[in-house]
């Protein structure tokens, strides 16, 4: 994903330089990428960067006037109306044909940067009149940045493997983040999945003074949002509603063409009910699957319509599959252990988004947030599959989670579940695209702390009153789980009841699929029943790709000798999942899916070379 990589170092300038350009070509993945690098000896400071042309960030480094001060962002950030005209109007050169230039001189004029920045980002401010290096992310962690230690340098880099470039006795599995990968699908807390490269903490501001580390500072603590009083009911929706709609038009600006991604849910129907774009000025694509329809290219389709905007469905079938080898090793380079190759189908999907719009506006986060939902937790392994050198790490992992759910449940969403778990499928996207979602800005989440105690578990209604205020019509549109609709309370009820039996229905017949059930579905194989369940809510159907037309790609990778010899692997587990799902008449899907994202891991990142 664009971002910046760079050292702060002693050794010798030619020595330093020789490193950062290899660091910055192990993150140059696309050929619409701009790049760049910057040196300061006397600071000991050598950036590069890696952006997305005519984005926010393209055209580093923002500098001062008098060049005094360099500032190399990556990400975006999404300023209060007027900022601009105010730095100029304080004797700023601000430069209007540059979206991003402003930030310089908001580091010039507020002793608290990046405190009050609004966005997903991460950065390195160099400031020459105080020989310091300030290297700083979001508040919440998302725009990560990867660092390593060693007497020579100081590394960091928005992608591990830009350090693995130049340090490659790093290349070595850690053993705690590679049980947390298998518990929860990502590593926790501050670790990742390489012993010694380790993730910059959320609000870090940490500075450098004579090429070393002065201060590991933080600008923000989520306590200070829990210790707001709060909210009466309806002085609670209010405010909510004001921070939504006031917030929404910055999502929507910039120079690169915006697209959005519709579903058949609450999160993007709210964006489309306050934002009002022009008809046809926001084109819209919704993610589609093989076998039917989804709910949520139904659904979408018809919003788009009314809101008199384009709709395309991106369908992930045929072509994904012939090439699913090809986007299940990207995924995983471009990842590195933060999700596993069923997220293959979003960089597919990702790529084919670029080519409608090169920008996009999400619904992510939103129910997450609103109605703090938990979107992963630990699950269970397969007895006799990995071994036992590996299980106290799977289970440190579980105690790992239950700590952090035990915190506010806001701060789990937005500080801990998002840049731990979302994380990775954010990166995949942000390899094509711009990402944008108004659920994260900061005037909403703080908002959103001071829902009142009693209504805690009700807030996800909040989301049908923000469609109602913002555009009435879009709530006569039932959503994809039959929420709203402009039918009588009996037929609501019985659409909602279907609907929520197809969607159970189609996750008990695909990855959830019981075994007793497996066997049972084996026998009854020629009768084809999976077209009656899938498809209907889900575009991916994995259980059955695994077993038929991807069944020769898992047998190659899982059956492979050097697979089968990984010291975390018990030989005769790996063979039993594989030989029983792809026969039919088991269910090894989660399974496979770790397996075959641990192997890729190793293929990619710590078999020697």
């Amino acid at each position: 994903m664009p971002g910046i990589v760079g050292l702060v170092t002693k050794m010798p300038r030619e020595s330093a330089e020789r490193e950062l350009t290899r660091m910055v070509d192990a993150v140059r993945h696309e050929s619409f990428y701009a790049t760049g690098t910057c040196a300061d000896e006397r600071l000991g400071v050598y950036v590069g960067w890696v952006a997305h042309r005519n984005s926010f960030s393209d055209g580093m480094p923002l500098c001062n006037e008098q060049g005094e001060v360099s500032l190399f962002f990556s990400g975006e950030e999404y300023p209060a109306p007027g900022t601009a005209s105010r730095l100029k109007q304080r004797g700023h050169n601000v430069d209007t044909e540059k979206p991003s230039s402003y930030l310089v001189h908001l580091y010039e004029d507020d002793p608290n940067f990046p405190a009050g920045l609004n966005g997903i980002f991460h950065g390195l401010v160099m400031d020459r009149a105080l020989g310091t290096a300030t290297l700083f992310n979001d508040r919440y962690g998302m725009q990560r940045v990867y660092f390593h230690e060693s007497e020579q340098a100081f590394y960091f880099a928005a992608e591990a493997k830009a350090i693995l470039a130049v340090r490659p006795e790093l290349r070595t599995a850690d053993s705690r983040g590679l049980g947390e990968f298998i518990a929860c699908g990502c590593v926790l807390e501050n670790r990742t999945i390489f012993k010694g490269i380790h993730v910059l903490p959320p609000a870090s501001a940490w500075v450098f003074r004579n090429r070393s580390i002065e201060c590991k500072g933080t600008y923000f603590q989520p306590r200070e949002w829990e210790d707001q009083t709060p909210l009466e009911p309806e002085a609670y929706y209010g405010e909510l509603r004001d921070a939504f709609s006031r917030n929404l038009p910055r999502y929507f600006n910039g120079n690169e063409r915006l697209g959005i991604a519709l579903t058949g849910g609450l999160d993007t129907r709210a964006i489309m009910a306050w934002h009002k774009s022009p008809p046809g000025a926001l084109p819209s694509y919704t993610f589609g699957g093989m076998f039917h329809d989804c709910q949520d290219v139904k659904i979408a389709r018809r919003l788009a319509s009314q809101c008199g905007q384009s709709h395309q469905v991106i369908t992930v079938g045929d072509e994904f599959l012939s090439r699913f080898s090809e986007y299940a090793e990207r995924s995983v380079y471009l990842t590195e252990g933060t999700v596993d190759v069923s997220r293959a189908s979003d960089l597919y999907v990702s790529g084919k988004a670029r080519e409608i719009a090169p920008a996009k506006v999400v619904g992510t986060y939103g129910s997450e947030i609103l109605c703090q939902l938990a979107m992963f937790k630990p699950g269970m392994s397969v007895p006799g599959l990995f071994g036992s050198d590996c299980l106290p790490y799977i289970q440190q992992a579980s105690a790992t989670y239950a700590k952090a759910r035990r915190e506010h449940p806001v701060t789990f969403a937005a500080f801990r579940q998002s840049p731990w778990y979302h994380h990775g499928v954010l990166a995949i996207e942000q390899s094509q695209l711009t990402v944008r979602s108004p659920y994260l800005d900061k005037d909403f989440v703080r908002t959103v702390y001071r829902a009142p105690k009693s209504n805690h578990h009700a807030n996800g209604d909040l989301r049908l009153r923000l469609i109602g205020d913002g555009d009435p019509a879009l709530l006569q549109v039932r959503s994809d789980r039959g929420i709203g609709g402009d039918s009588g309370r009996l037929a609501s009820a019985i659409s909602r009841s279907l609907l929520e039996f197809t969607f159970k229905a189609e996750y008990a017949y695909d990855y959830g699929m019981p075994q007793w059930v497996a066997r049972v579905d084996h026998l009854l194989s020629p009768f084809h029943l999976e077209r009656l369940f899938l498809g209907r809510h889900k575009l991916t159907h994995f259980r059955i790709w695994y077993r038929d037309s991807l069944s020769e790609y898992v047998r190659e990778i899982l059956l492979d000798s050097r697979t089968l010899a990984r010291p975390y692997l018990e030989r005769s587990g790996v063979e039993a999942i594989v030989r029983g799902h792809l026969k039919g008449n088991r269910n090894f899907t989660s399974e496979i899916h770790k397996t075959l994202t641990l192997e890729l891991l190793h293929r990619q990142f710590f078999d020697p070379r």
